[in-house]
């Protein structure tokens, strides 16, 4: 599908001395200079930084609205989307909030399942926050055309585009390109004030681990309402975009989208991912036609390479236990992690008031390290993380011990073969409008 509007479906019924000419003088000017396009947009002259935001829902909107609240001079001056309507939403909620940084004129609006290419080019910092499965495509737009990067967590939605995001990470990385991911806790000052004490040894060797997030269904966007809305009948891709944390392939399962959080805590206080992993789910109060072929729960016992467990859980089922959080035992003490206590022979809890939203910080942090051409690459430890929530959703799915390389090696690609709104999404509802479910012990994962 090409980017111009009247193929979206909706119709038819801060930087110093940023480049600011056309990325093909960028790449001439790296190339001819032997220096990478950062280091040449570096020397080329202009303290504004032209942001482009993929994916213009909540979540990518929020990211514009931080990008351009830095104390850097930035300018959102693309935008978009699948859908003309989440456009034309988050741009009327952006001018609101910063009148004079918003300058996304009707050519600069791009809508389409390729419209991500055409708004990448305009900008100097590309935001992606579309539905996570299509991450790795995006990121590696991104990287070729040499941008600076925000994106969301997940990375991706299976192996295959966790690896597709580490291989433009090593692009991005000779390119000299600064990425952030969306993992918010690694800005936050109480987690960073606490992990360096757990690094340090405060609680001893650490023996287990425990998380949660255990809530209820974030949102659903029911077939009905939508057509509705539209006045018409919803092809399945539409539907499927449309209601996309419900479908694997968009989403991941919530164990990818939400519960990454907390697996990444502990991938960090282990400083490194797990190496197997085993469980069980599934869905047990969370059903019906417009609730997909996700599980409503999942537990998860994480083995890491020293021996040490982490048990896992993650849960969406109304009137329940409620719990974000992490917590680890070592043999001098435990540690809420999530709340920044430490209990033990080195008891202390974190006071330190006025810490900045990490939300925001993330992306201080981000421009900063483009500001002043410092090393900034978030790829690694967020594709590990993503792998490893990939990781549990293969074991709870399949019911088997899954090893990471299994894993991380399985040639399962999740997503559609082919990118329109007519085309068949990998998963179709049967003649009731039901979706397959996994069922462990029959569900093919490696």
């Amino acid at each position: 599908m090409n980017d111009s509007k009247n193929q979206n479906p909706e119709a038819q019924v801060t930087r110093r001395n940023f480049l600011k000419t056309t990325s093909s003088a960028v790449v001439a000017g790296s190339i001819l200079g032997g220096l990478s396009i950062e280091r040449s947009a570096f020397a080329a002259g202009s303290d504004t930084v032209n942001i482009a935001l993929i994916g213009c829902g909540g979540r990518g909107s929020g990211a514009a609205n931080q990008a351009l609240s830095t104390q850097f001079n930035t300018k959102l001056v693309a935008m978009g989307d699948a859908f003309n309507d989440n456009l034309l939403r988050s741009l009327e909620n952006l001018k609101k909030s910063h009148p004079d940084k918003v300058n996304v004129p009707p050519d600069r609006q791009f809508v389409g399942f390729d419209a991500y290419k055409q708004a990448i080019s305009a900008a100097d910092v590309v935001i992606l926050a579309t539905p996570p499965g299509f991450r790795p495509i995006h990121f590696e737009e991104a990287v070729k055309q040499g941008k600076h990067i925000f994106m969301e967590k997940p990375v991706a939605t299976d192996a295959t585009g966790v690896r597709r995001v580490l291989a433009a990470a090593e692009e991005a990385k000779k390119k000299n390109l600064k990425v952030g991911v969306g993992l918010q806790r690694h800005h936050q000052l109480g987690y960073l004030e606490t992990m360096k004490r757990l690094h340090d040894g405060q609680i001893g060797d650490i023996v287990s681990m425990r998380c949660y997030w255990n809530g209820t269904t974030p949102w659903v966007k029911p077939r009905a309402d939508l057509e509705r809305q539209a006045g018409r009948k919803l092809t399945e891709m539409e539907y499927q975009m449309r209601n996309w944390y419900y479908f694997v392939w968009l989403c991941g399962d919530h164990i990818c989208e939400q519960h990454i959080h907390n697996l990444d805590v502990i991938n960090w206080v282990k400083k490194g991912h797990p190496v197997r992993a085993h469980g069980m789910g599934g869905c047990e109060t969370r059903k019906g036609k417009d609730y997909g072929e996700i599980f409503d729960h999942h537990a998860v016992e994480f083995e890491y390479a020293d021996g040490s467990r982490c048990y896992s859980q993650c849960r969406h089922q109304l009137g329940t236990w409620s719990n974000v959080s992490e917590h680890v035992v070592g043999t001098k003490g435990t540690c809420d992690v999530s709340g920044h206590i430490i209990r033990g022979e080195n008891a202390w809890r974190f006071k330190t008031p006025g810490a900045k939203d990490p939300y925001q910080q993330e992306h201080d942090d981000l421009f900063a390290a483009i500001q002043n051409n410092t090393p900034y690459s978030e790829v690694e430890y967020g594709a590990h993380s993503t792998m490893t929530s990939v990781l549990g959703r293969m074991a709870t799915y399949s019911g088997q011990v899954i090893e990471w390389d299994q894993a991380i090696n399985s040639q399962i690609d999740v997503m559609p073969k082919s990118f329109a709104f007519d085309a068949m999404p990998p998963t179709v509802p049967d003649a009731n409008g039901n979706y397959q479910l996994p069922v462990p012990g029959k569900t093919v994962v490696v």
